[in-house]
């Protein structure tokens, strides 16, 4: 017997989430044979984008029952039954602590129908309810609503059922939800943690570092660790007495200390990851005409790179963008092979650099305003991000192109001259990893401020 359901929430920080509306529909693998709709009256503030997504409101629920009220008819429905839902360890994982909160410890074996459509329809575009649902012909009605949702799974779960003929697949993807069966010391470890941005220490029981990462949600990255079941995961799990933590309010900050903190500790479980951050690299050099031509590689640690990149996809994705923004020849950044002029050249979506018809002294201004967009040679700059409190702000440190450290700075004190701010500049290594942690955060938040000084 089956319990498919759908879960709508509060949204908000994890596992301080409530449920707005659950519907709960008992199938017994030909027909649903009993169910459970409801409203939920959350007892805390909804999110506004979710209420944008559902449409349910707090003057909806005001009169609707709170989840003691309907709890026990979710005992009894789903009694003896599996849960099924899609993205299961959601849903499973709001039950669990919506039940915790009343003292009652709710367990169920479940079954998630992205899982099992990802392995019984392979290929797929999307796994996300609604798209796959289209994408195979199933009626779907009220999106975004747990009765609507539920219902599309109903359907996709029946054709699951129909697809696994072997009556195995569906058999052996049964979890048994052993991962949010927390030991005790690790929910006391939990409960002490913040949902703040920084990087944390996992500790043995002698002190000793076993892993150092960072997060924009603390809490909720120590309770993945404590209930992920891979290989790494586990041995965190047996050997973790404790945890502590550094605040820093920037991911940027906190992506450079978790970087230098793994280089000086060296902890056994980070041992294998982070060999190197990035792969590929964009390089520029003149030709014989003089045009400066860009091109994405390999790394070379004998060459100066402009940017560095996790793969050579993202570097593809940034040079295309480069084109286009900047109006650069595809020929000249490696796009296009020809021995004569470009794609965009025929469309007339670039000026003739590829020919020698626009001069390689105009080209070359606007590959230079590029090159000194995405790179920070030879500059004196402060990146200025987020600081660990409302009224504070970090600063990220950068001389003649060199990385120097990072400091955090009240609102009420102006940065105005380079010696204040190197009074409050605690001094950090520099290398080729936090160059491209810089450049990368920097590529994807536009709208950091940058300070420079001459």
């Amino acid at each position: 017997m089956y319990a498919i359901l759908d879960i709508e929430t509060t949204g908000g920080k994890y596992n301080e989430e409530g449920i707005t509306e659950i519907a709960i529909y008992k199938y017994d693998g030909h027909q649903v044979v009993d169910q459970f709709i409801s409203l939920v009256n959350p007892e805390r503030d909804i999110q506004p984008f979710v209420v944008n997504l559902t449409g349910i409101n707090s003057n909806m629920l005001r009169n609707a029952p709170k989840f003691y009220e309907v709890a026990k008819r979710i005992v009894e429905i789903t009694e003896d039954c599996i849960l099924v839902a899609h993205n299961a360890q959601f849903d499973y994982r709001i039950l669990v602590t919506e039940f915790r909160r009343l003292g009652f410890d709710f367990s169920r074996e479940s079954l998630c129908t992205v899982q099992l459509a990802k392995t019984l329809i392979p290929n797929q575009p999307s796994y996300s309810l609604g798209k796959l649902v289209r994408s195979l012909g199933i009626p779907v009605t009220d999106r975004h609503r747990a009765s609507g949702d539920a219902i599309a799974t109903v359907k996709l779960f029946k054709m699951l059922l129909d697809k696994d003929s072997s009556k195995k697949i569906i058999q052996e993807s049964i979890r048994k939800n052993p991962k949010l069966q927390l030991e005790p010391r690790h929910i006391d470890i939990i409960e002490q943690l913040p949902s703040i941005t920084g990087v944390y220490y996992i500790h043995k029981s002698d002190g000793e570092i076993i892993y150092i990462g960072k997060s924009n949600n603390i809490k909720k990255r120590i309770n993945q660790h404590f209930t992920n079941s891979n290989h790494k995961s586990k041995k965190i799990q047996l050997n973790a007495a404790a945890v502590t933590y550094e605040a820093t309010g920037s991911e940027l900050v906190a992506l450079l200390k978790e970087s230098e903190e793994i280089k000086r500790n060296k902890p056994i479980y980070n041992r294998a990851l982070r060999r190197t951050v990035f792969t590929h690299a964009l390089y520029s050099f003149v030709d014989e005409n003089d045009y400066i031509n860009l091109k994405i590689d390999k790394v070379d640690g004998r060459k100066k790179p402009i940017t560095t990149f996790s793969n050579r996809d993202s570097g593809k994705s940034f040079i295309n963008k480069a084109v286009e923004d900047y109006n650069l020849c595809q020929k000249l950044t490696g796009l296009y092979k020809t021995k004569t002029s470009c794609f965009n050249y025929d469309i007339k979506e670039c000026h003739g650099a590829c020919i020698g018809k626009e001069s390689s002294e105009d080209y070359n201004k606007r590959v230079m305003s590029l090159i000194n967009k995405n790179s920070y040679r030879q500059k004196n700059m402060v990146i200025i991000d987020r600081g660990r409190e409302i009224d504070e702000r970090s600063a990220i440190y950068i001389e003649n192109g060199v990385f120097k450290g990072i400091g955090f700075f009240n609102l009420n004190y102006q940065i105005n001259n380079i010696d204040v701010l190197k009074s409050f500049i605690t001094p950090m290594e520099n290398n080729r990893d936090t160059q491209h942690i810089i450049q990368s955060y920097m590529r994807r938040n536009k709208r950091l401020k940058v300070l420079q000084f001459d």
